[in-house]
């Protein structure tokens, strides 16, 4: 079986397309979303209606944490907004309740068995959503001996593609970004295990993000860094 690992989609259909195009063509038959469906831009209700045929396994991000907190508190909302822009807000005009509530119900983390492999989805750690695991970082927040029995961990939440082996055959594996790339690698992020030999490869996929970076400069010129980021070499 053929799974596509898609992480941080953020709010961005035109990225998300292309990579559900490429798994399409790659014969994929199951997703694994590691959360971060929303926030940062300006098109969760295009997003959903993406997915909504795929067969799929997803978990909450910190972004739907926000979002959960910041439908019933105009605080929350407004810190969110000066730090990360107005995809919270955008969220809460476009989605309906049920679906917020539906995001807001996501489990973290999710422990998944597929075609004999053992798989743990989560976010950022798998105690912790918030929690960042960088390709260069330590694993002190990963309890690896309880994770060995995984063949793969799948994390998110740090934008950055990584393929790390815990003790001896556990692959802990984060497929970057879809939405939003911090790697310096423009386009949109993805990786595909196959679960009969157990590999993993990373993708990215070429998309125009021009029309995304004028949408976020005209919502956001004081934070240049949502338009930026998408081009960054």
């Amino acid at each position: 079986m053929r799974l596509a690992l898609l992480g941080d989609i953020h709010a961005n259909p035109l990225a998300l397309e292309a990579v559900l195009d490429a798994a399409f063509a790659a014969g994929v038959e199951r997703l694994l979303l590691t959360g971060d469906l929303v926030g940062y831009y300006f098109s969760p209700k295009a997003v959903l209606e993406l997915l909504q045929p795929w067969q799929k396994y997803m978990v909450r991000g910190n972004h739907e944490e926000m979002l959960c907190q910041s439908r019933r508190d105009p605080e929350a909302l407004a810190a969110v907004g000066r730090r990360y822009g107005s995809g919270i807000e955008v969220a809460i005009a476009q989605l309906s309740a049920a679906e917020v509530d539906a995001l807001c119900r996501l489990p973290h983390p999710l422990p998944l068995a597929l075609d004999g492999r053992k798989i743990l989805l989560c976010h950022g750690a798998p105690h912790d959503l918030d929690c960042y695991v960088y390709p260069d970082g330590d694993l002190a927040a990963f309890d690896v001996p309880a994770l060995t029995e995984f063949d793969l961990v799948v994390t998110g939440h740090t934008h950055y593609p990584m393929r790390r082996v815990l003790g001896e055959k556990t692959l802990l594996v984060n497929p970057g970004s879809v939405g939003q790339p911090r790697n310096r690698q423009p386009g949109a992020h993805w990786a595909l295990y196959d679960t009969g030999s157990g590999e993993v490869s990373f993708h990215c996929e070429r998309y125009d993000y021009a029309p995304l970076q004028a949408e976020a400069r005209r919502r956001h010129p004081e934070l240049p860094y949502l338009a930026d980021v998408l081009g960054r070499t």
